[in-house]
């Protein structure tokens, strides 16, 4: 099936011309120039990131020959996703016996040990919408744009009243220098009588056994290693000629660098997003590698939507900075994938 979706797709960007004219302020698509320009900007201002030629027979005559997609590797991802979600449809408080009000709710719910799933949440096509509508919301506010105004009716600390005389009077004085005992006059614990000993706390973390030698935990990768073993993802992001956006694709890896299965490449995606726009596939400009990409079909309008929210509170974004914007509305999709720390629009 996965093969005919590629030939399918194949055959979709073939017959698509390529797009010419800016069409960025209003439909927030690119062209290959302005994809380019939006690459060497990401590549300026976070290091981590650099252009790729891939495979000459899977080269793109639009694009330049030394510039045909994006890579990052080894990028660490330390949790799962299952780890962070929490969903509206778990909050429901299963509510038992008499104790329940006739809208079937529990008056000691807050002390109830056990939530089962709400049997009213189900998930309709509106959540789509919303769901694009908190991506260009969060965005917007994690840059501090549109942030109100501090009240009026809020107190100002740095403006307080002076000290009364009355009261400054009142103060306790200062205590006397000979009323200060003198440190060296203390006595040690240690050079008391018998000193102290420290009973053993059965809670307390031993240091691990060394393993003997040619033992599989000593045989085993990272043994006696300090550096924290995790999985790594390699990211790519290339040009998508149909719908004239970024496509962003993953390849992961376990804790001993061996490639990831798809099933536990979804692990690290939002569950929001695994069962509907992302899919396996081969990557477009490397031949016989299968990765985990993410559909760019809402990409456009995720993008109108944040640059018409930050138009409302007063910033544009420039078309060199589409990848930056790109790059972290993409982090909702993948958030444990530890890819965004250092960039910034500017």
């Amino acid at each position: 099936m996965s093969n005919l979706t590629s030939v399918f797709q194949g055959i979709r960007e073939y017959w698509t011309p390529v797009l010419t004219e800016s069409r960025f302020a209003s439909h927030a698509v690119l062209t290959p120039a302005e994809f380019v320009a939006a690459g060497d900007f990401l590549v300026y201002k976070c290091g981590t990131w650099r252009w790729d030629a891939g495979d000459p027979a899977k080269r793109r005559d639009y694009l330049p020959a030394d510039k045909q997609f994006l890579t990052t590797k080894n990028v660490p991802c330390f949790r799962r996703v299952r780890d962070l979600e929490y969903r509206d449809r778990e909050r429901h408080v299963a509510a038992t016996g008499a104790d329940a009000d006739a809208d079937g709710a529990d008056p000691d719910a807050w002390v109830a040990t056990h939530c089962a799933p709400d049997p009213a949440a189900s998930a309709t096509d509106d959540d789509d919408l919303d769901l694009l509508d908190d991506l260009a919301s969060d965005f917007v506010g994690k840059l501090g744009l549109g942030a109100a105004a501090p009240s009026a009716a809020a107190p100002a600390a740095k403006h307080r009243p002076p000290r009364p005389a009355a009261a400054a009077a009142a103060a306790p004085p200062a205590p006397a220098t000979a009323d200060i005992p003198d440190m060296d006059a203390i006595p040690d614990m240690d050079d008391l009588a018998g000193g102290m000993v420290e009973e053993d706390d059965p809670a307390a973390l031993k240091p691990a056994a060394a393993a003997a030698p040619g033992s599989a935990s000593a045989s085993a990768p990272g043994a006696g290693s300090a550096i924290l073993r995790t999985r790594t993802y390699d990211l790519t992001i290339s040009y998508d000629k149909y719908y004239q956006t970024p496509r962003l694709s993953l390849l992961g890896y376990d804790e001993a660098r061996r490639p990831l299965s798809p099933d536990h490449m979804l692990q690290d995606i939002s569950q929001d997003h695994a069962n509907k726009t992302v899919t396996i596939e081969p990557h477009p400009h490397v031949a016989g590698l299968q990765v985990a990409s993410i559909h760019p079909c809402r990409h456009a309008e995720v993008m109108l939507r944040i640059m018409e929210k930050m138009l409302d509170a007063g910033r544009t974004v420039r078309v060199d900075q589409y990848l930056i914007v790109f790059l972290k509305f993409m982090a909702s999709v993948i958030p444990t994938i530890d890819y965004d720390h250092t960039m910034s629009l500017e």
